[in-house]
């Protein structure tokens, strides 16, 4: 059996997201897609959130199972007998560091092999920042995350907006 793993803050998750997770599902046999804390970012959403977020989304792909870590990557791959770890590049920009990071995760694992998959050309542009910045101003995120998300992007950013004092 071969197992993969595709790691990320998904803070929310997109459709370029979705994209990589639905094609990486069909080349192997198990795919999990890992939200990683990470303490440089600071998120909307909390790991649960993700998490829940992720499960909804990918609940009709059998093979794709959703969880958590908070440690090196390495160790969850070990702990999980993964091989092959699952990175999306929407552009150039993102393989400068993407390399660097599988090549420190060779070091800490020789078995370890990362494999880039090339995001749809639809999604080439699309981040979750920006996701949340244009959810942020009200503006549509229809066609760049699921319908659930964005329904839970809308309920975060209306609940951080104050109501209009009538006093």
């Amino acid at each position: 059996m071969i197992r993969a793993v595709y790691p990320g803050s998904f803070d929310p998750v997109t459709n370029g997201h979705l994209d990589i997770i639905l094609r990486a599902a069909r080349v192997f046999d198990r795919l999990s897609v890992v939200v990683m804390s990470n303490q440089s970012k600071s998120t909307l959403f909390s790991v649960e959130e993700r998490i829940a977020l992720l499960q909804e989304v990918t609940r009709d792909i059998p093979n794709v199972v959703v969880t958590h870590h908070g440690g090196l990557l390495v160790h969850f791959m070990q702990s999980e007998k993964a091989q092959i770890i699952i990175k999306g590049l929407r552009a150039v920009s993102d393989f400068e560091y993407e390399f660097q990071m599988a090549l420190m995760n060779r070091t800490l694992d020789d078995g370890v092999e990362t494999l880039f998959m090339m995001t749809n050309n639809q999604y080439s542009y699309l981040s979750s920042s920006l996701v949340k910045e244009v959810a942020r101003f009200g503006g549509s995120v229809a066609e760049l995350v699921q319908p659930v998300v964005a329904a839970e992007l809308r309920a975060k950013f209306l609940a951080a907006t104050p109501s209009p004092d009538f006093t």
